[in-house]
């Protein structure tokens, strides 16, 4: 004889199983969300650290700038004083270069600065020393000639006489800009300049500037590429003068003397900027590095920012190894 079963305990039985159901699947979707909550956690807590990581090689970087601006002033300060009758304006005494190393807040700074007069000045140089760079980094004496030219024309003032005259140049080169007609705003517009090749541009940046408002450059401090870009250098006057600099005085006539012809090209004075490469490493190893230019004018600031490059990764910076 069968068992008679309620129909009541079956439709109990079921809606246990049911709420079994739903408690397991409500577990679950409370240990997914634990498991999301936990990596959310991890990944805020290790941007926070990158964040504080960031910001304290910013500081340091600041520090780096503070301290070499100081270095420049004190080497000014320290000159011997001028004779009070003199009726010449006071010469600067400050270094056209220098390096140092230094230890702050546990974490090691390298820094090396250099005058913006070591640099080719798209907005002042004239002509003849802009096509001498192109020259030596690689162009034939017309494409020299042609690339300077461009550089000209763009941060010259546009006249009754040019207004259309540089504009039609791009135009018919498909170009959808014109030149800026006005001084170049960071070096990086040489490569908006027509014709002027990205491999070209790319060895051009690391010997021009925008800073240093001077138609000539040092030549006892610039890089020997700047050097030889000086118009009447030739190949052997330059060899002698890249051996002898070092123990030549830093007199305009001592000067004068060395580079002959292409003593024109020489900077009159001092530049007033200057460009500081900071390296810093953290006690964790990790390595950032920077590079700012300063203006070391008088006034009431001892120094003034003209170009910041924040603190970026030093790893990022390096070239791929092939």
């Amino acid at each position: 004889m069968m068992a008679w079963t309620s129909p009541l305990r079956h439709s109990a039985s079921r809606q246990r199983g049911f709420v079994l159901v739903a408690v397991l699947w409500l577990l679950a979707a409370l240990a997914v969300l634990a498991v999301i909550f936990s990596v959310h956690l991890s990944n805020s807590t290790r941007a926070l650290a990158l964040n504080d990581t960031e910001l304290q090689a910013d500081a340091l970087v600041s520090a780096a700038v503070e301290l070499t601006a100081y270095r420049i002033w004190l080497a000014d300060e320290e000159a011997p004083p001028q004779r009070e009758d003199s009726q010449l304006p006071r010469t600067r005494s400050r270094p056209p270069r220098g390096a140092f190393q230094t230890q702050l807040g546990g974490a090691e700074l390298s820094v090396a600065f250099a005058s913006e007069a070591t640099r080719i000045d798209l907005n002042a140089a004239p002509k003849e020393l802009l096509a001498g760079l192109m020259s030596v980094l690689g162009a034939s004496s017309d494409e020299a000639s042609q690339h300077a030219d461009r550089i000209v024309g763009w941060r010259t003032r546009a006249t009754a006489e040019t207004s259309d005259r540089e504009d039609s140049l791009y135009l018919a080169a498909g170009r959808t800009y014109a030149p800026r007609k006005a001084p170049f705003a960071h070096v990086n517009e040489l490569a908006l300049g027509l014709g002027l090749p990205p491999v070209l541009v790319d060895r051009a940046l690391p010997f021009v500037t925008v800073f240093s408002g001077m138609p000539g450059v040092d030549a006892l401090n610039a890089p020997p590429e700047v050097v030889a870009a000086l118009p009447g250098m030739t190949p052997r006057r330059l060899k002698q003068f890249l051996n002898d600099r070092g123990g030549l005085a830093n007199e305009p006539a001592a000067v004068a003397a060395a580079l002959g012809v292409a003593k024109a090209s020489v900077a009159a004075a001092p530049s007033e900027s200057y460009r500081v490469t900071i390296r810093v490493r953290l006690s964790s190893g990790r390595e950032f590095a920077s590079e700012v230019v300063i203006s070391m004018r008088d006034g009431e600031d001892p120094f003034r920012v003209l170009s910041w490059q924040g603190a970026t990764d030093a790893q990022t910076r390096r070239p791929a190894k092939m």
